[in-house]
């Protein structure tokens, strides 16, 4: 008898999938790839570990579970000797899509290239889905190409890469292989500090939510989701976000009383979703464009293979011309180009799709780590 191993994003779509009787073992991937360092020149097992590391310093989990989780789920896809074909189940947004490149990527390689890999890929979240769809959609599960193993490979290269460039240069490319690349990995880079404004857009579209009266985090969360072309941020993950745009120097945003705001724990969690935000003189300077949060911060970030190190220079996102651009905090003068000059306009960059989806709030499955009880 054939036997099968599914791979989805969470628990929540895992269940899902074994609710509907879907064949064979069932297993999640789990890792908020789009936060924190990802080296992808790293093995499986040196890159889980560094994962595992990040997650328990920003608090999402503890190390000894998050670990142990990644090292069962990598146990089980290095040993495919029990399995005869791999089904990936994902969805359309930065999370899964990240997820999916770097599975690709790994099952890839000539040692599993005996094995039978199909893909499923949803065009919105798994969990809502009838069990008849999902079995419809199993039936007509697609088996992986040539095409999309090379595209997942130089995405995930890309990606895990110090150079963000390499991944506008991909971008450049015909993506159609991997339908939802193209707008996860866009997305991404819109998580790069503004030019003008130092701000990701996160952070921006955060700050812009609470002032307009969308005070508490859950409401805040909530506004920003809406903004989102695909859903793909998880409330931990955004409030990790209020934490760094707050602190205890030149914070941004602050609660009503001045105070911090510090991402909930399971002790402070009804206290924190109940509080109240504001924007402080400098976060309206700072969102107004007035001041460069990347001259202020003290706090690095990671995204993908880029380390954010505190400071003015370094990569910019241009959300004028979606682009790209390394240089000095302030936005740049237009000037009129010499007649010899060869300076090519970069070329904006569209969504792939024209209107946003309906809003449904991110469950745990698309979280890096379990709800605590």
């Amino acid at each position: 008898m054939t036997q099968r191993l599914n791979i989805t994003n969470g628990d929540s779509a895992a269940g899902t999938l074994s609710e509907a009787g879907i064949e064979g073992k069932i297993i999640s991937w789990r890792d908020v790839l789009h936060e924190g360092p990802v080296d992808s020149s790293l093995s499986l097992e040196e890159l889980s570990r560094q994962r595992a590391r990040f997650i328990a310093e920003r608090r999402w989990d503890d190390f000894a579970h998050v670990s142990g989780d990644f090292a069962e789920r990598d146990r089980v896809i290095q040993h495919l000797d029990y399995f005869d074909e791999i089904v990936l189940w994902f969805e359309d947004d930065l999370y899964d899509q990240l997820q999916l490149i770097q599975l690709l990527d790994f099952l890839g390689s000539s040692a599993r290239k005996k094995k039978t890999l199909s893909l499923i890929q949803v065009d919105g979240y798994i969990p809502p889905l009838s069990a008849a769809k999902l079995k419809e959609l199993d039936d007509k599960r697609s088996r992986v190409t040539p095409e999309q193993l090379a595209l997942a490979r130089r995405a995930w290269r890309a990606f895990g890469s110090d150079d963000p460039a390499t991944i506008e240069a991909l971008l450049d490319e015909k993506t159609s292989a991997l339908p939802y690349l193209a707008s996860a990995l866009s997305r991404h880079l819109e998580e790069f500090p503004a030019v003008g404004t130092g701000l990701s857009r996160s952070e921006r579209e955060a700050l812009t939510a609470i002032e307009a009266g969308h005070k508490t985090p859950v409401a805040a969360f909530l506004e920003v989701a809406k903004k989102q072309e695909s859903i793909f941020l998880g409330d931990i993950v955004f409030y990790s976000y209020l934490e760094r745009l707050s602190g205890n120097r030149n914070a941004l945003v602050t609660w009503t009383d001045g105070t911090a705001v510090v991402s909930p724990s399971s002790e402070s969690s009804r206290e924190f979703v109940d509080g109240e935000l504001k924007l402080t003189p400098l976060g309206r300077d700072v969102l107004a464009g007035e001041r460069d949060w990347q001259t202020i911060n003290t706090e690095p970030r990671w995204l993908g293979g880029v380390e954010i190190r505190p400071g003015g220079p370094g990569w910019r996102w241009d959300p004028t011309e979606r682009t790209l651009t390394r240089g000095p905090a302030e936005k740049p003068k237009l000037r009129k180009s010499s007649p010899g000059s060869t300076a090519k306009k970069a070329k904006p960059r569209k969504a792939s799709r024209a209107a946003a989806k309906k809003v449904k709030p991110r469950t745990a499955a698309k979280r890096s780590t379990r709800k605590k009880k």
